[in-house]
């Protein structure tokens, strides 16, 4: 969920091919799928594995008997028409103290496919204020998949329109913190870090789901949307991107 840290090591959760199925926090409700939509595992399907992923915050309610956290996942062995598969993006890079800072990624959709987006998720940690996820066509054209405060059950929020991403358009998500520190707050993988992630959930016709499905930049201060060489984006709606 997080770009490396310097000097620490990192262990994937699959040799290879790991993608995110399913996030879930903060108290957020269940998530029930569009009709005909399933995500495809075992058999002949990308996902061989199911690997569940716990991420602690403070630890004090928990019982010296241990923790009982988990997932309660539906499945049907009838073959579904539609498959599901989840966008993953995000961001390095750090934030000054005393600053707003935007956290920005995007990149131009490779697969023939059109993606049909049907449910979004954001995360930040503490300092986030808004995250924004955006497809935009010909570097210029603006429609919102979108945006929620990042401190709200972090669910995957229906989407309230439909939407069709196609080979060629820009998918790009913005993250907006408000650093309040005394000190440089970086991407990381601990509360003490930060975090940048928008999650796309959507279907597309056939048995495999859209390729490359992760959209990670180095971030602030040295990539943005706008950057000559980073994100080339024009007619950015920045009051739109940053505020609910």
């Amino acid at each position: 969920m997080a770009t490396k840290q310097s000097g620490l090591d990192v262990s994937r959760p699959c040799a290879s091919g790991d993608q995110i199925v399913y996030a879930w926090g903060m108290d957020a409700p269940e998530l029930h799928l569009p009709e005909g939509v399933g995500f495809r595992v075992g058999a002949d399907s990308d996902i061989k594995y199911l690997v569940l992923q716990v991420h602690y915050g403070p630890i004090d309610h928990i019982s010296n008997s241990g923790d009982d956290s988990g997932v309660f996942l539906e499945y049907t062995e009838t073959e579904q028409p539609k498959t599901a598969g989840v966008l993953l993006m995000g961001t390095g890079g750090f934030a000054l103290p005393h600053s707003t800072t935007y956290f920005e990624t995007s990149c131009e959709m490779e697969d023939p496919r059109t993606m049909h987006p049907f449910a979004f998720r954001t995360h930040t940690h503490s300092l986030g204020k808004v995250v924004s996820g955006w497809r935009v066509r010909n570097r210029s054209e603006w429609e919102l998949i979108g945006k929620m405060d990042p401190k709200k059950p972090q669910m995957f929020y229906p989407m309230d329109k439909e939407m069709e991403i196609k080979q060629g358009d820009t998918v790009a998500a913005r993250c907006t913190m408000v650093n309040h520190r005394d000190r440089t707050t970086y991407i990381g993988t601990t509360a003490e870090d930060e975090m940048c992630n928008f999650y796309v959930m959507y279907w597309v016709w056939g048995k495999r789901p859209v390729s490359p499905n992760t959209c990670f930049t180095r971030g602030p201060p040295s990539w943005s949307w706008a950057g000559r060489y980073a994100g080339g984006l024009n007619n950015i709606p920045d009051v739109q991107a940053s505020t609910l």
